[in-house]
């Protein structure tokens, strides 16, 4: 089984609230947010190949930051979407490009990640690779740790045991010719405003898979995230130097 990532950065963050350019491309320690995504999957031994969506007028600022942060298993950057769900299926597209000259997408796993989501970990990739050769999915979760109140049409409100309640984070992950068949029968029912993948693919009649990822994975929306994200690059570099 062959193994591709699909980062989707298509977004503007606009509640991050930057002038000059989209979350995903904001740095720190001069190295842009989605080049520290980008290096986890490129680090990664069982990761074939990595496709991105990219908001076009980037693309060009994106290729060169891979080449001068080195990453080397991207094979195709491609325009996003006007929505997140759109965004996704152009990169899967490029996916099935790659799947196609170099197995098939039958036979190829696709871990769908968002490129502002930088605080994933090695293990928690293989976790997803494992899961998807095991059973054909996988959504990469966090236990809830507030109480989820479910409103209903109807004006009346479900509050779900917080024990039993699960956060969808990322990669969320599939057999590349089950998304791509699910995505292509919501285009024909004209839908396109999917959440992510795993709702998708619930509606689609695939029942979900779940592994437990790490509590810091989160996604950069705010400048609060932003901040969070700086003071974990801090600690993994004391770890490196100091040794705690």
């Amino acid at each position: 089984m062959k193994n591709v990532a699909v980062i989707f950065a298509g977004g503007s963050g606009k509640r991050m609230n930057t002038v000059s350019r989209p979350k995903q491309f904001l740095e720190l320690n001069g190295k842009p947010v989605i080049i520290y995504t980008l290096e986890l999957f490129d680090n990664h031994p069982e990761i074939d190949a990595i496709c991105v969506s990219c908001i076009e007028s980037w693309i060009p600022f994106l290729e060169k930051m891979l080449r001068k942060f080195e990453i080397n298993k991207v094979v195709e950057i491609v325009p996003g979407g006007e929505s997140g769900q759109d965004s996704i299926y152009n990169g899967l597209c490029a996916a099935e490009r790659w799947a196609q000259k170099n197995g098939s997408p039958e036979e190829t796993a696709v871990l769908i990640h968002d490129g502002v989501r930088p605080l994933i970990t090695e293990q928690t990739i293989t976790d997803n690779i494992n899961m998807v050769r095991e059973r054909g999915n996988c959504i990469t979760c966090v236990p809830a740790t507030e109480t989820f109140v479910v409103t209903k049409s109807d004006g009346g409100m479900e509050i779900p045991e917080r024990a039993n309640s699960l956060v969808a984070r990322a990669p969320q992950s599939f057999m590349l010719a089950d998304i791509l068949a699910a995505h292509r029968e919501a285009i024909k029912e004209q839908k396109h405003d999917y959440i992510d993948s795993c709702t998708l693919m619930s509606h689609a009649g695939y029942k979900m898979n779940t592994i437990i990822g790490p509590m810091e994975n989160i996604k950069i929306t705010t400048p609060t995230d932003f901040f969070i994200f700086r003071a974990m690059v801090q600690v993994h570099e004391n770890q490196q130097i100091f040794g705690f």
